[in-house]
């Protein structure tokens, strides 16, 4: 199976996903009422979202039958957005591992999910009816992805993930406040969630706060410290 975003169509008579119970998937979490917005569309209508220990699956609500699936090792990335100048609705952000293109070329060629191509949406946003459970279901994302460790774990333990050794939590960085000094820019290289061999995955995920005007200032603190300024 290609890796990425996938249709979903295993659906039981009660409406819920049927597991790979042979192979010990198991439900954790269950949400009703969960938009979804695919790289740059707009939410689709209300679903319900189910967090297994091996994936992410959506099913909608108003289209019968329909539903998208994501392995946990198909996620590079997860967190918390709560920025609305980067997005409007607080929500799940996540990164998916993707066929080569973009996420406007998705949408121009598959005709079974309304002209998007799944293989090349490398962001999806969940939104949920209560903003208030998004920490919670976060941290489910940190279990099960830490379930599902990537084949290039104990590689990237070894190379580290963040640089930067004055940072909080150990040279961690979790919350907004952490990252970005004031006096200067600061650059972090975060690896992909689901790589994460011994370490805490929680406290290696950034909660997502994007924040443009940040660069903004940092790249111009830059130009005039190059102009002698």
């Amino acid at each position: 199976m290609a890796p990425g975003l996938q249709l979903f169509s295993d659906i039981a008579d009660d409406g819920t996903p049927r597991l790979d119970a042979a192979s010990g998937e198991e439900l954790v979490r269950m949400d009703r009422a969960v938009a979804v917005a695919l790289g740059p569309r707009s939410p689709e209508s209300p679903g319900t979202l189910f967090v297994t220990t091996r994936r992410v699956i959506w099913l909608s609500e108003a289209e019968k039958g329909k539903g998208y699936a994501v392995d946990f090792l198909d996620i590079t990335l997860h967190a918390v957005s709560r920025y609305l100048e980067a997005y409007p609705s607080p929500c799940i952000y996540t990164q998916i591992e993707a066929a080569v293109g973009t996420d406007e070329e998705a949408g121009e060629s598959n005709p079974e999910a309304n002209g998007l191509e799944l293989s090349r949406v490398s962001e999806m946003r969940l939104i949920l009816a209560d903003p208030g459970q998004l920490d919670a279901l976060f941290d489910v994302f940190c279990h099960c992805a830490e379930l599902n460790p990537g084949p290039n774990a104990e590689r990237d333990e070894e190379n580290g993930w963040f640089h930067g050794e004055d940072m909080s939590d150990g040279g961690w960085v979790h919350d907004d406040e952490d990252m970005v000094d004031e006096n200067g820019p600061q650059f972090f290289s975060a690896n992909p969630i689901g790589q994460n061999g011994g370490h805490d995955l929680i406290r290696s995920v950034i909660e997502l706060q994007i924040n443009d005007q940040r660069f903004e200032d940092a790249e111009e603190e830059q130009e005039s410290h190059e102009n002698g300024h």
